[in-house]
């Protein structure tokens, strides 16, 4: 935590996943498929599948949804339901601790409604065994007593659509995954796609934003909505304590700069990720638990949080020996490439 004079900001602003700063999420939240924006493909297709089961006057088939955390998962699960015209029911796989408790979620549900399970790669094995049975053929299999005179009773369960949200669809086991009758990934958001999501949602809280500062922040914000909102947020406490009426692109740069965040998207920490390789560790390879206590950071907040966007724009790679820093991430940290340099890069890229 860091205070300027204008109030106390987490560092960690740019993590994808939900935090405190995300009390006002589920009011930025489009209601139907019209309004939600970006992933085409995926949302094209959803309308086709929901049609389909409307008019056949069916439930939805069970939807996976996956990718990194941020991209909106959640929202598309409630869109699910609003286009079915249906309620939805939300739990989490932590959450759902034994099998009694799914029990009593499930024997709950009314005809056609949405049951959505965020982090569903985390359920316990018991758990999800009482979940094959629902999703294939709507029943709850419950063995009732012990030994010779436990016996099998079966409830017919109302038809429902499962959605499941998961951050890690290589986690959950093949069962369940075959299970799932749509499936669907979310990629990462491209600026201009998010620079909408910023207009939209600053209409929505009623900040007056231009089209330069808006943009501004979509470039920063690593591809990922919620990071985008939280900035545009954060943008406008800056500009209501300077008294600005209307967001601009200093207001927006000047902010951004506070909050040490820069033109990547990159804030300290993934900044001190790269400066740690380079000279420290020659570029690499580092084990990650070595560059973890380097930094003093948690292992699995780099793994998780920092480490997937500097790979996906190229600035470090995982090796069988460790991770190495790569040609963008000397470049954006302002390091010559030497002679050394080039041929401890070859040797990874060979």
């Amino acid at each position: 935590m860091f205070d300027d004079g204008y109030g106390e900001y987490d560092e960690r602003l740019v993590m994808s996943t939900k935090s405190e700063f995300d009390t006002e999420e589920n009011v930025l939240r489009p209601k139907v498929m019209d309004d939600y924006i970006g992933q085409k493909s995926v949302k094209e297709n959803l309308k086709v599948y929901i049609k389909a089961a409307r008019d056949r006057g069916e439930a939805l088939d069970h939807v996976l949804l996956y990718g990194p955390p941020g991209l909106g998962k959640t929202t598309l699960a409630h869109i699910i339901a609003n286009e079915l015209d249906t309620q939805i029911k939300m739990t989490s796989g932590p959450a759902i601790e034994r099998s009694g408790d799914l029990a009593a979620i499930l024997t709950n549900l009314n005809e056609g409604d949405v049951l959505f399970i965020d982090e569903i790669h985390r359920l316990n094995h018991n758990v999800e065994e009482i979940l094959y049975s629902a999703m294939e053929d709507y029943a709850l299999d419950i063995i009732v007593g012990k030994g010779p005179s436990a016996r099998n009773i079966r409830f017919s369960l109302k038809h429902f659509t499962l959605v499941g949200a998961t951050t890690k669809a290589g986690n959950l086991s093949s069962p369940l995954r075959d299970r799932f009758g749509i499936i669907c990934r979310l990629d990462m958001y491209t600026p201009d796609e998010l620079k909408q999501i910023v207009m939209r949602s600053a209409r929505t809280l009623g900040i007056s934003i231009d089209d330069d500062a808006a943009r501004e922040i979509a470039s920063r914000s690593r591809g990922t909505p919620r990071i985008a909102n939280r900035f545009l947020k954060r943008v406008r406490d800056f500009s209501t304590v300077k008294g600005e009426g209307t967001v601009c692109l200093q207001d927006a740069r000047y902010a951004l700069k506070r909050m040490d965040v820069d033109e990547l998207g990159l804030d300290g920490t993934d900044r001190a990720m790269l400066r740690a390789m380079i000279e420290k560790f020659g570029g690499g390879p580092v084990g990650l638990e070595t560059l973890a206590a380097t930094i003093n950071e948690d292992v699995r907040t780099i793994e998780d949080a920092y480490e997937p966007f500097l790979l996906q724009i190229g600035f470090i790679a995982r090796t069988p020996r460790g991770r190495i820093c790569l040609k963008g991430g000397y470049e954006h940290m302002g390091v010559p490439l030497t002679d050394k340099i080039r041929k401890n890069l070859s040797l990874y890229e060979e």
